[in-house]
This record gives structure tokens, sequence and C-alpha cells, in this order.
């Protein structure tokens, strides 16, 4: 039986008063959601306007000597519009007026920008009549603006630790000295997972507009199956690949305490959603594939030396010169006499003709060096792949029969993931290989 949950509620979650109603009908659904993490309201439709986003507006505008008072006036009309369609007692006015006179006053861009999650933690704190914490006095962060993960496990705990319902806004915390900093965006994942561990929660529930994770890109695969349970590794490998709900730092407070995470709907509060946690679930049958993921955009760099297998140290001499300029790679697949560094074509780009130009130098006179631009990697994850035989021919029989060209193969010792290079004009028809292949 569950003894505590924590639950964090994404912008489009908390963007009226109406959304606001539906937070709290699903905390009453399960007495045992006592925490509630909230991130600020976010847009009502499509071409409405993020509270953060108007902060940063109004930030900018500030800072530069100019007036602001037209994006705060639509903050503050979010605002009140939330606190009187919940008929709230709390004094949001006067708590706005607070927020409009720093941002007059010069507080920093990270103050300002929290204020959304703050503001909005104070409404639903009322609405539901828990306690208010601010993540200010439990979030700690070092003096780069760095998180100071053991000072925060400390703190948070002390500040949580009578038990009471209480919300927690999202995004932020600070400095010993009181200097608020956040999280980049998205950081109320982190805050919520933070929050998670420091009350040894049971389960941490992240709720958004989606019903968890889905097997690949629905603007690739239309109505892609959904994905009932994942394991953290498997979550790294497709977040890495740029399929993620979650912000990635925030699977690792939850990760390393063993707390699982279930990413929900809130406007489907009865769909269980995708469950992940640290090992595999005891399900009845596996599937071979969890998901598929990838981007555009990479670049090869081939490098080839006579005996390069018998020059210690060559390998780091290679990489020594990215990470000189500050490149780093993503998968280096080797031969005896080569080996090939892929990375970011954007990260490459700048220092191209320096970085090629170092290492020609370290193969001077005994093997040559070139690039191969417009490369798609694409990672296929799975806990089953090392029950099912067959599954790499299976993967790339498919790809043969839609007659893809495959540049780069690589497959770790886990046999977690299969990741396949592919030019650029064939990602979408690979993806499409893949997926009817295992899911049909």
């Amino acid at each position: 039986m569950l003894e505590c949950i924590v639950t964090k509620f994404g912008g489009s979650s908390l963007a009226n008063d109406e959304q606001f109603r539906k937070v709290r009908s699903i905390l009453e659904l399960e007495p045992t959601r006592r925490y509630l993490v909230p991130s600020a309201p976010g847009k009502r439709f499509g071409d409405d306007d993020k509270v953060t986003d108007l902060l940063y507006q109004c930030h900018s505008l500030a800072a530069g000597g100019k007036p602001f008072a037209e994006p705060f006036a639509r903050i503050r009309d979010r605002y009140l519009s939330i606190a009187q369609g919940l008929h709230l007692k709390v004094d949001i006015a006067a708590k706005l007026d607070e927020v409009e006179q720093g941002i007059a006053g010069g507080k920093g861009k990270a103050w300002c920008a929290s204020r959304g999650e703050y503001l909005c933690a104070i409404l639903m704190a009322d609405y539901l009549g828990w306690k208010f914490v601010d993540a200010a006095d439990g979030i700690v962060f070092h003096e780069d603006g760095t998180l100071d993960d053991e000072r925060t496990q400390e703190k948070l705990s002390a500040v949580l630790k009578d038990g009471q319902s209480a919300v927690v806004p999202g995004f932020y915390g600070a400095k010993e000295n009181g200097e608020v900093c956040t999280f980049s965006r998205g950081g109320s994942d982190i805050t919520g997972a933070l929050v998670a561990r420091a009350v040894n929660a049971d389960v941490y529930e992240n709720w958004t507009d989606v019903s968890g994770f889905l097997m690949a890109d629905p603007r690739v695969i239309d109505g892609p199956a959904e994905i009932s349970s994942i394991t953290y590794k498997e979550l790294r490998e497709l977040s890495h690949m740029g399929a993620s709900v979650l912000h990635e730092d925030a699977m690792f407070p939850v990760h390393k305490a063993g707390i699982p995470t279930n990413i929900r709907n809130t406007n489907k509060p009865y769909h269980p959603g995708t469950m992940i946690s640290k090992n595999a679930p005891n399900e009845i049958s596996v599937p071979t594939i969890t998901g598929i993921a990838g981007h555009k955009g990479y670049s090869v760099i081939s490098v080839e030396k006579n005996m390069m297998n018998s020059e210690v140290g060559f390998g780091r001499k290679v990489l020594q010169v990215l990470e000189n300029y500050g490149v780093s790679f993503e998968h280096m697949p080797t031969g005896i006499d080569s080996m090939c560094v892929v990375v970011s074509s954007p990260a490459l780009e700048p220092h191209r003709v320096e970085i090629l130009r170092e290492i020609e130098h370290l193969v001077e006179g005994s093997g040559s060096v070139s690039v191969s631009d417009n490369m798609s990697i694409i990672a296929t994850v799975g806990r089953g792949m090392v029950h099912n035989c067959g599954t790499a021919a299976r993967l790339f029989g498919a790809m043969s029969r839609a007659r893809i060209n495959v540049r780069m193969i690589d497959q770790g010792s886990s046999e977690l993931s299969i990741i396949v290079g592919v030019n650029d004009s064939d990602f979408e028809a690979t993806i499409h290989a893949i997926y009817h292949e295992f899911v049909g």
C-alpha cells in the first residue's frame, strides 16, 4: 500500500481555474498524494503566452530601461482570473504588486522568472488548504549556480519533515546567501524529483498533457503505441536521442533513491500512463523493443592510419583535439587501422578547419582524414533485446527491405540498444521500417 505520493503538475495542467479544479480532483482520488510541485501557468490555447515567457519579457524590458506595464498586466490578469474563478481568499494582488516592484527595482533574471511558480504555488496552497513551502528554503545552489545536491537533501528533508501536505513551487531554489537561482527550462521536473527523494516517496507522479511515453515520435509514426513501463536505463538511452516527456536531469534524484516515476495525463486522470522504475517490472511478456528515437544533423570524422592499433594513446590524441575545441563525441566505431568519431554537425562547424588540420597532423604521412556530413543517428532501445534471438537480424533485414544504406552500427555490451547511422534523407524511412518490423 502506498503511503506517500509526490505530484508535479506542468504548466498546461495549471493554465486556468478549470485546470486547477482538475488538479484538486486528481489529488482527492488518492489521499496519499500529499505533496504538490507546480510549474507556472502555461498556455490556455494555441497562441497564448506562457507566464514564464512574459516574466522573462518583463525583466528584459526593465533591464533595458523600458516600460513593462503591458506584459505584466497580462501576468496580473492570469493570476487574478484564477483566484477569482476559484473564490480564493489569499491576497494575490498584493503578491503581484511585490513582484512588479521587484522587477522595477532591478531584481535578477532568475528571481523574476521564478515568480511564475512562486505565485502559482501560493494560489494552489490556498485552494487546497495545504502548507506553502518556498523552494528557496529547501533547494540549495552552489555559488557557481549548480545544484548543491547534498545540502538540498538535508534542508528539504528538514523543511518537510512534519509530514503536512505541502505545495512547493518548482523551477527554483537559492544560494546560501538567499540569491534565487533557477534550473534550466523544464526544471520543475527536477524540483518534483528532489521533493520525492526528500520525503522518501513511494512514487513520484509527473502530470502533464500527454499520457506517458510513446514508442516513436508521432510526427514520424502515425499513432505510435504507448509505453506502459520503462526502466531508467532505457529512458536515459531514449532521452539522449530527444524522446523525453521529462527533463533529463529530473531522473537522477529519484533514480538514485530507487523511487518509481509515473508519467500521467491531467486531462485523462484514469489513464495509467508510463511507469519508470529502476528495475524492470515483473511482466508476463517483455516486448523486444521499448522505443525508437533519433536525431538528424551529425558528422562523421573518419580517421585512417597504418598500424593504428599498435600506437598506444592514438585514440586519446584524436579525442583530445575535440576536447580542446569543446566538441563532445556521440559514438566512436573503430577498426584495426581506422576509427570514426561521430559528432554534432552544429558543434563541429565553427572549428571544422582547425580540428581537421590538427587530426591530419596526427596521421601525417601514414593515413588520411575525411568528414562525411548529413548523417542521422537512430537508437532502438529495449530490455527485451537480450532475451530475444535475432533482434539485430530483424532490424537490419527491415532496413534492407526498405533499401536503406547503413552508414554506422553501434551496440553496447549490455544489449540494451542498437544504434544505426543513416543518411538524413533516410531518417523517417528508417524509423518506419524498424517500428513496423517490431510493432506492426
